[in-house]
């Protein structure tokens, strides 16, 4: 693809590379650390721990490029990302001397550094890399004071399963020395390709330094029809939309693709520069923390809002005058109106699936997906187990509470995948966000929810605060209790620790949620999140049905009452 100029230009640049003598390799004795177990989203940590602690960063490095077979690494392309947090750059250029040393023979990175986890996932899938590291820390906060992690994503392009996140940590764990190379230089800025001569059999080693949008991009359009949302954009009826990309690494893709490719105003589009504390913000696409979308919209000016999270793969919706769409109604919504995305109408629907802890919207008594004859997966929460059920044809879309929704286009919830989702169901439907909302709950119900998040408890606490719980609810006397909440009684039907069986390679998750299920559907869940960078985090989900129309105007709070009625 490059031009005749280029090649030259491109040839020349080797051959002085050639001239010069070939960069040594260093082998660096080091001492494991015990507490390098990847969660949910992979390795999470304060900042000063990645970035004060001896060898920390190179050692997890080491771990995750030798949990890959020998054979499979020498010469391989891998994938490097990050949503431009503070200390990413850093750790880019340790990640390029260590891949060098290691024998990868390719790394494929975003310009400046830059590749949203959706993006990540995407280009591993498009040039058969054999994985990829994402440098992100999600929806935490940034900055020398803030969260850093890292994540590995395998070939899917999906994050590592259960199996190679234990083999990476007990590798940590015994850990006595990396390889390096100290001498090795790139520049993240420019495009094109960086050739090296190493000192050792894995040679030549190249960098290439991409566009960080246009593999996503090009995906994208293949996806959606791109003409109708441009008229839904820009017609003489266009919907007003405002998009906060919240400093993180969104920016450039809603810059790009819903400016510049869709048509919407400049000024649709805010906080689009990537910053590495991320403006001193909490990168959360939540009512809490997307505070000056929130407030935009409540003018009624804009029709249609959404926020990302750092690092693009978490979305919040909000209609006009701030009607808010819950992460679970989204995906619901988006289930039901899959008839409208060119991207279903081309490959069909094989299933759905859902996180156990996130609302039963999608599946409860089966209406959404039985009234559209599809089977709807209950899995623990993380994305790599969507990976499976995709990966075998068995899932077409699905999604969290945590505001993640996605499809098998990639192996990531991705989340201006989702907005477009939703623009293209309103374009088509020709109505606003709130009444296609509230059409659903007509039809379907309404599930009131919500999650309360207790962060940076003690482990030991935390630990036998669930195991106490676990001892209390599962004995006999509390299945088929009755509780009276309001106008309301609940009766207990069920109560379990949730595990899940892989329909797909039978493995076994055990221990992902103590669950009190009602006879109405109605839920509370219990559960110890792994994204946190510090402690444990206790999380509590309550959700109520509700069938009656007449009734789905409540405000949200009529959950919290009821959780605070029933302790």
């Amino acid at each position: 693809s490059l031009s005749f100029e280029e090649k030259i230009q491109w040839s020349l640049r080797r051959e002085q590379a050639m001239e010069v003598s070939p960069i040594p390799v260093v082998t660096v004795q080091t001492a494991p650390y015990d507490d390098q177990r990847p969660g949910t989203s992979g390795l999470r940590k304060k900042t000063f721990v990645f970035e004060s602690k001896k060898n920390y960063l190179q050692n997890f490095i080491q771990s995750v490029l030798s949990s890959i077979d020998l054979r499979d690494r020498q010469g391989c392309t891998m994938v490097v990302g990050s949503d431009g947090r503070y200390f990413s750059r850093t750790a880019i250029e340790v990640i390029v001397q260590m891949a060098a040393a290691n024998g990868i023979g390719r790394l494929v990175i975003g310009q400046n550094g830059i590749l949203s986890t959706p993006a990540v996932s995407c280009v591993i899938r498009r040039i058969k890399a054999i994985g990829g590291i994402v440098l992100t820390a999600s929806h935490n906060p940034g900055g020398p004071g803030g969260d850093f992690g890292i994540k590995f994503n395998v070939a899917n392009g999906g994050p590592a399963p259960d199996t190679v996140t234990d083999k990476i940590y007990q590798i940590s764990k015994t850990i006595e020395e990396y390889a390096i190379c100290p001498d090795l230089r790139i520049d993240l800025s420019r495009l094109g390709r960086q050739e090296f001569d190493m000192e050792n059999k894995f040679k030549p080693f190249r960098v290439e330094i991409i566009d960080s949008v246009d593999v996503y991009l090009n995906m994208l359009r293949n996806l959606f029809d791109f003409n109708a949302i441009k008229g839904l954009l820009t017609g003489a009826h266009q919907l007003k939309i405002r998009i906060d990309a919240m400093n993180g690494v969104m920016g450039p893709y809603v810059r790009r693709i819903l400016c510049d490719e869709l048509g919407a105003p400049a000024n649709s589009a805010v906080n689009c520069v990537p910053l590495e504390d991320f403006g001193g913000q909490h990168p959360d696409p939540n009512l809490t923390y997307a505070t000056s979308l929130l407030e935009a919209m409540k003018g009624g000016e804009h029709g249609f809002g959404a926020a990302f999270d750092g690092d693009g793969d978490r979305y919040m919706i909000l209609g006009q005058n701030a009607f808010f769409v819950n992460p679970s109604d989204s995906l619901a919504i988006i289930a039901a109106n899959v008839s409208y995305i060119p991207q279903f109408q081309q490959t069909g629907v094989h299933g759905f699936a859902r996180s156990m802890p996130t609302s039963t919207a999608l599946d409860s008594s089966g209406r959404v997906a039985k009234a559209m004859k599809i089977p709807v997966y209950e899995t623990p929460t993380g994305w790599k187990f969507f990976g499976n059920l995709m990966d075998s044809g068995r899932c077409s879309l699905c999604g969290e509470e945590s505001f993640g929704t996605g499809s098998d286009h990639i192996r990531e919830k991705d989340g201006l995948w989702a907005v477009l989702a939703w623009l293209s169901i309103i374009a088509a439907r020709k109505q606003s966000v709130e009444e296609i909302v509230k059409d659903h709950w007509a039809r379907f119900g309404r599930h009131y929810y919500c999650r309360f998040d207790y962060e940076e408890v003690d482990p030991r606490a935390a630990f036998f605060l669930m195991r106490d719980l676990e001892a209390l609810i599962t004995e006999k006397s509390f299945s088929s209790q009755q509780f009276a909440v309001g106008n309301n009684v609940y009766t207990v039907e069920k109560v379990d620790s949730f595990e899940y069986t892989d329909p797909v390679d039978g493995s076994v998750t055990k221990r992902q949620g103590l669950r009190i299920i009602f006879a109405d559907n109605s839920r509370i869940i219990f559960r110890l999140s792994g994204t946190g960078s510090t402690g444990s985090t206790i999380r509590i989900y309550a959700e109520s049905y509700e069938r009656d129309p007449s009734k789905h105007t409540k405000e949200p709070q009529v959950i919290h009452n009821y959780l605070n009625d029933f302790f």
